[in-house]
This record gives C-alpha cells, structure tokens and sequence, in this order.
C-alpha cells in the first residue's frame, strides 16, 4: 500500500487532494444536495475534528491536516500514499468511483453450470491504452492489462509487489490488479460511511497496524455496540483465529490494508444477500467455481457433499503454492483440490475417519446454486494479493 510520505509531500499531496475533495463535494451536491447529513464528506470533517487536541497551535494543525488526509485517503479507497515518485513521468492516479446499489440487485441470479464463459482479456494497457502484446500483464479477476512500467509510474509497484506481480501474473496463482485487490472499493457511500463511523466510534486510527489486543479490543467494542452484550470467550477465541489469519508471517501485528478489507468483506457480508454478493463475481471467478464446483462433482450428478462444500472455502485461498505438488485438476488458488488429487487425498481420508460428523455431511448433497451462494463470500475475500486471510473459514 506504499510508504508515508514526507512533511514537503504531505503539503503537496493535501494541496492536489483538497481539489479532488472539492469535485467530490461538488458531484455530492449536484446527486443529493450538499446540506444531506450521513456523508463520507462529513465523517472526514468529524474525524479531523477529533484529533484537533494538539499540546501546541502548530502541531495541533499539523495534526488535522494529518488525519484529515488519511480520512480521505480511506473515503476515497487509495490507502497509504507511495513517496517515491519519477516527477517528470508521473501518472495521475484514477479517481475511484463507489458503486451503487440497484433495485434488483438482491433478487435471484441464475448462473449456469453448464454454459461456460469465453473470458478474454483486454487488448490495451488499462492506463495508457496501448497494445505490446506478450509485455502486458493480466489481472487475475477482471480482464484488465496492465504495463509494468505504467504500474511503477502510477506508485501501484513497489518492491516486492513488483516481483511478486511479474512472477504471477502469467501464472496459475494469477495477480489482482489494484482495483480488485482493494475489496474497500466494493463498499458503497454509504457503505464505506458506516465503517467510517464504526472506525472513529473505535478510536482506529487510519494506516495504523493493529496488534492483538487492539483487534480484540476493537471487536469487543464493535460487538457491544451491535448486540449490546459481551463477547463469550468462544467468539473471543474465534477473533483471535481470524487475527492469526491475517498475520500469517507472525509478526505480531496486522497491517493496516488488511485489517480494511478483513472489515469491509464482514461488512459485505453483513448487510447484502447472497444473491447481491454474487453479482459482484466477475466471469474469471464464475468460471474458477465452475471448475472447482466438477472437479469435486466425480459421478457428474450436480451434487457435491456438504463436507467438500465446506473444505472449499478454505482452500480459495491457496494463493501461493510454491512448495507445493502440482496438480492435474487446473483450479488455480481459488479452487479445491479433487479428492483423488495427490495433495488432498490424503489428509481428506484421515478426516473422514477421525470425524464421523464429516461422514454425516457427506451425506448432504450441495447443488451448483448452493455451492455458489456458501462460497461467495469467501471467492471475494481471496482477491487481495495479500496472503492473509481476509475472512477465517469456519471450522
């Protein structure tokens, strides 16, 4: 997500951002009148009000314009603003836009098994729109292609992001580009103000890392506000779980950017129905979950067991197998493994002989609409390059 930049390029940065607030404003007003409460253009207000108590004047000020920046930044889905840049060859990042939501958007989608998608890639570089073929570099979820040397300009590429892209992206593994990478950009207005607002309740401070006990304390405090009750110790032990997940290098803290796409898939997952989920699956990840969904089904009766429905949403998450076998079953990260594959065989018999509970949900047949709807969540939680895990899968 970049580095912190300096007090010279803080200033510069605040001074073209407060042009890009003012459009913004402006677009809120013409769409829905500029007095309207519940805004992200408020919560930014609201959030450089709460830091306005400086020991000093100065650093009071320098304090806002602080916050107020990195409210924005978090309204606007941009994250932690890159440093290093090549002045004269800059690209002007995009200006995101939130989506909205429509009025058939919770109603059923119907996603054939059977009928298969061509999914082909752009022809042009997503930033400067020309073609070099073999140079561009696809995005793993959408059909996007990017240069390198594009992506480096805009600040997308630095350092280990840039090997990482290079060495995936013509992969199996694949790589998400960043506007699939930030699940924060699935949130819409008032979406994204509902988190904000839940943040500033907390005390988060944006483009902080987070270590256990700040994750717990958050949880605790955003369980009491919704069920105004306490966390029971086994709710506890599950948010510790999901803070070993996002931390999977072990260093004792979450950085920021996962922490905001672990809340903003929860949050997803709070307020929108299956059927709104699945239409934000773009034909790549259809496509995968078709594969997934054959590969488990051996006998070709539409049905797979709900013990292998459940396996799969923790193996959408095996981004990076570099250790691993290879397989025969072309599923990439995002898809279990066949039963009678070499890498799940045998820990998948061992299960099913310790667990006789597992026995009994093999007995459960899942269809194809099934499948979808109880992987979805979790299908949109693997897009970050990130190898944390976005949202833990029940046990």
């Amino acid at each position: 997500m970049g580095v912190l930049m300096s007090r010279r390029q803080t200033v510069e940065k605040v001074q073209k951002v407060s042009l890009a607030v003012s459009a913004f404003k402006d677009g809120l007003r013409a769409e829905g009148g500029g007095t309207r409460r519940g805004t992200l253009e408020q919560a930014v207000q609201e959030g450089e009000e709460e830091v306005s108590a400086g020991p000093s004047q100065t650093e009071e000020s320098s304090a806002a314009k602080a916050a107020k920046a990195a409210w924005e930044r978090l309204r606007d889905g941009r994250g932690v603003e890159p440093e290093e840049f090549d002045r004269a060859n800059r690209f002007t990042p995009p200006a995101f836009i939130r989506p909205k939501r429509e009025l058939h958007d919770d109603e059923p989608l119907d996603i054939s098994l059977e009928q298969r998608e061509q999914v082909v890639n752009d022809e042009m570089c997503e930033i400067c729109e020309v073609w070099t073929a073999e140079s561009l570099f696809p995005c793993r979820i959408c059909s996007r292609v990017y240069h390198d040397g594009c992506l480096r300009r805009m600040g997308y590429l630095q350092n280990d992001s840039a090997v990482e892209m290079t060495e995936t992206a013509h992969t199996e593994t694949g790589w998400s580009c960043y506007y699939c990478d930030n699940l924060n950009l699935l949130l819409t207005e008032e979406e994204m103000y509902s988190l904000m607002e839940t943040l500033q309740h907390c005390k988060i401070i944006p483009e902080t890392c987070l270590t256990l006990d700040d994750f717990l304390h958050y949880k605790h405090l955003v369980h009491k506000q919704q069920f105004e009750q306490p966390m029971t110790e086994v709710q506890e032990e599950q948010a510790t779980l999901q803070f070993s997940a996002l931390d999977p290098d072990k260093k004792g803290h979450i950085e920021w950017h996962d922490f905001l796409f672990h809340e903003s898939i929860q949050l997803l997952q709070k307020l929108r129905p299956q059927n709104a989920l699945l239409r934000l699956l773009t034909a790549k990840e259809r496509e995968r979950a078709r594969a997934a969904f054959l590969a488990l089904d051996q006998d070709s009766d539409g049905f797979v067991g709900e013990g292998e429905c459940r396996r799969a949403r923790h193996t959408w998450f095996r981004k990076h197998q570099k250790e691993a076998p290879s397989c025969s079953v072309s599923i990439s990260h995002v898809g279990p493994m066949s039963e009678s594959s070499p890498a799940s065989s045998g820990s998948g018999k061992s299960q099913e002989k310790t667990l006789p509970a597992t026995e009994r949900e093999e007995a459960r047949p899942v269809d194809w609409p099934g499948f979808l709807r109880e992987n979805v969540v979790y299908i949109l939680a693997a897009r970050p390059n990130s190898t944390a895990l976005h949202l833990q899968p029940p046990a």
